[in-house]
């Protein structure tokens, strides 16, 4: 039995799960085989797509499903090994802990039906080998996410995200439906190795990119087309928001890399100017919107916009190095890139999960009504601060590495001959290495008003620890980030047959490099050592520990103790999400939020509160979508009277559409 057979055969048993749990009904033991089931068959797939990957494995099938003269055909080849790993991974944990959050769901049937197919169809995209299947596939991912976002759709705004998100899926399907037909051209050759068997014409090509960008680009969270992502992530269940946000983006990247790597054939050198560009801005906006954020899920959701940037400004850089002939630089740009898909859903799973701990043990995903978590859940503190450390690109962390990685990638900008690439290059590293330094406040904002301080509310001081499956989910994927932090080199060798196969070239071998470097050109250029990095980290903490506990006076000494400036003990006094975020507000916030301050301060002896607002605005959604918004609005009106005509009125249009259609042919011919 081949590799390909086990995963269509995991995908079709995760199909198939809903039926037993649909006739057990909203007991605890339909959520028992869902999640349970779901942990096991992911795990197993999980197995199969890493053997694969590691062998290089290339295999083939077709059922009689789909079109007529193709069917339904699917292939597992190094780079859909690679994606099926992220997804059956992020499936097992957030399987996993779903056993113990799942119990805190109040409308169960809302959400395991629908569970398990979305698990599948993410599958079931990477597996296609033809437009069809991989079309029907996408549109069950879409759909099955779409109902699980609406799980709690009696919560305000939770609508409005389902409304949203449903809008920008059918345009994003809409959009590679498109790039399909183009690719397939006037023989109608769905099938990927015919599209890649007669490579498009130049402007063709070029469509097609446009295509997929605006279709995998909305999928993924790419600026302006990210809109629907901070509106469904945090509406979702949050093992769900884990999914959507650490792997069905990585899906929309694949689609992304399939496309454009592999179906479109040789890259034009603006391609790479066009993607870097908008990788760089989503990357400066997502983070920038992170940081203004109250909202702990929804900071997540636009943190994953920023980390999405940083995705595609790799893969802007392996498509400029392709243009360029340099293989072996961009291998080490899509290496960057798709070790940051890995790295991403890793950390971002964990924090998702860390935010539903956080709900689920103080009721609460404010950060204004949060603080002081950390005495009260210490498990889900160290798990979040893992993941916010991984997430701000720290050593040893596995983000600092694929972010290193892309780093590198653009120090070799300077050996592109086109002037717009030596222009782009380095702006988009600027905005990259911004970036990375507002992340790091983001998530200094982030852990801190949640965790740390005086609990703001009596929720927080009542918080309790989750259960232990949420904590073994979490601190699982805290030993995957550090490992992959720690030893990426075998991370990296992993991913070389995907990069051979994209671009022709591969990072060097890392396995064999002494004390476990990596080295992602020469050593006499750069290196790293996570292992070593770790080792100082540990050994300098431990020193200090010791140095404070053996050599500080063991007298016993009183004084008042340090109150920050305030005196008061009331946690009013504490730092907020809006005063954290107020310098950045105040840097950025004329020409990004278009930002507007008001401040009351009473007269002298006036005993009336001063007043502070801060009102911050969407602009891409007021100069993008509310204009589309309102002309549709509009015209549904208008058309609104239709409905209201008499029968003569009604044959009248017929007649009129009938004659205008008849002299469309008449000039036609």
């Amino acid at each position: 039995m081949t590799p390909l057979v086990v995963l269509l055969g995991a995908a079709g048993g995760l199909l198939l799960l809903p039926l037993p749990t649909l006739a057990l009904g909203q007991s605890g033991l339909g959520r028992w085989l869902t999640y349970g089931g779901a942990t096991a068959v992911c795990a197993a797939a999980l197995g199969v797509a890493l053997r694969s990957l590691l062998l290089g494995e290339i295999c083939e099938a077709s059922l009689p499903l789909g079109l007529p003269w193709i069917g339904a055909r699917f292939r597992l080849d190094p780079l859909a090994s690679a994606f099926l790993v992220v997804v059956d991974l992020g499936g097992a944990f957030a399987s996993l802990y779903a056993l113990g959050y799942g119990r805190h769901e109040p409308e169960p049937s809302r959400v395991l039906p629908f569970y398990t197919p979305f698990l599948a169809a993410m599958m079931l995209v990477v597996l296609a080998a033809d437009a069809f299947s991989f079309l029907v596939a996408w549109e069950l991912m879409s759909v099955a996410s779409w109902a699980l976002a609406m799980a709690h759709h009696r919560e305000p705004r939770n609508t409005q995200a389902g409304y949203v998100y449903l809008l920008m899926a059918n345009f994003g399907a809409l959009a590679l439906l498109l790039c399909f037909g183009l690719l397939a051209g006037p023989s109608g050759a769905y099938a990927f190795d015919a599209i890649k068997a007669h490579p498009p014409t130049s402007a063709t090509a070029a469509l097609a990119l446009g295509l997929t960008i605006l279709g995998a680009g909305s999928k993924a969270g790419l600026v302006p087309l990210h809109v629907w992502l901070p509106l469904a992530h945090p509406a979702a269940p949050s093992h769900v928001s884990a999914l959507m946000s650490g792997v069905m983006t990585k899906v929309a990247v694949y689609a992304f890399v399939r496309i454009v790597f592999d179906l479109v054939g040789a890259p034009a050198p603006w391609w790479a100017v066009a993607v870097l560009i908008l990788g760089g801005l989503t990357a400066v906006t997502g983070v920038l919107q992170a940081l203004m954020q109250r909202d702990l899920k929804r900071l997540l959701a636009y943190s994953t916009v920023e980390n999405i940037g940083i995705v595609f400004v790799g893969l802007g850089l392996a498509l400029a190095f392709r243009a360029a002939a340099m293989p072996l630089a961009a291998g080490l740009a899509l290496t960057a890139a798709l070790l940051h898909v890995f790295n991403h859903s890793l950390f971002k799973s964990l924090l998702f999960f860390g935010s539903g701990a956080v709900q689920s043990g103080a009721g609460r995903r404010d950060m204004d009504q949060l603080g002081g978590l950390i005495g009260r859940m210490p498990q889900t503190a160290l798990a979040f601060l893992a993941g916010s450390v991984a997430i701000s690109a720290l050593p040893p962390l596995n983000g600092f590495v694929s972010e290193w990685l892309t780093f590198q990638a653009i120090l070799l900008s300077p050996k592109l001959d086109p002037w717009s690439l030596k222009l782009a290059v380095p702006a988009v590293g600027a905005m990259l290495a911004l970036a990375a330094a507002l992340a790091a406040a983001c998530f200094v904002k982030a852990f801190g008003l949640t965790f740390l301080g005086r609990p703001r509310t009596q929720a927080a001081k009542t918080a309790r620890e989750v259960d232990g499956f949420s904590r073994a989910a979490m601190l699982g994927l805290v030993v995957l980030c550090l490992a992959a932090g720690v030893l990426p080199g075998f991370v990296i060798d992993t991913l070389a047959p995907v990069t051979r196969a994209l671009v022709g070239g591969r990072m060097p071998a890392q396995a064999g490099q002494s004390w476990l470097t990596i080295v992602p050109i020469a050593e006499a250029r750069s290196s790293y050592n996570g292992l070593l990095v770790l080792v100082f980290v540990t050994l300098s903490a431990g020193l200090c520990a010791l140095a404070i506990h053996e050599l500080a006076s063991r007298r016993v000494r009183r004084a008042p103790a340090w109150d920050c400036g305030a005196p008061d003990p009331s946690p009013m006094t504490q730092y907020t999400a809006d005063s954290f975020a107020q310098p950045i507000r105040r840097v950025f916030g004329t020409y990004v939020f278009a930002a507007r301050e008001r401040v009351e301060t009473p007269a002298p002896g006036d005993l009336a509160p001063a007043r502070f607002e801060a009102v911050d605005r969407d602009l891409i959604w007021e100069t993008l979508y509310a204009p589309i918004a309102g002309a549709v609005t509009f015209a549904a009106e208008r058309l609104n009277r239709l409905q209201f005509l008499t029968i003569r009125a009604y044959l009248g249009l017929v007649f009129l559409a009938l004659v205008t259609l008849l002299l469309v042919l008449a000039l036609w011919g």
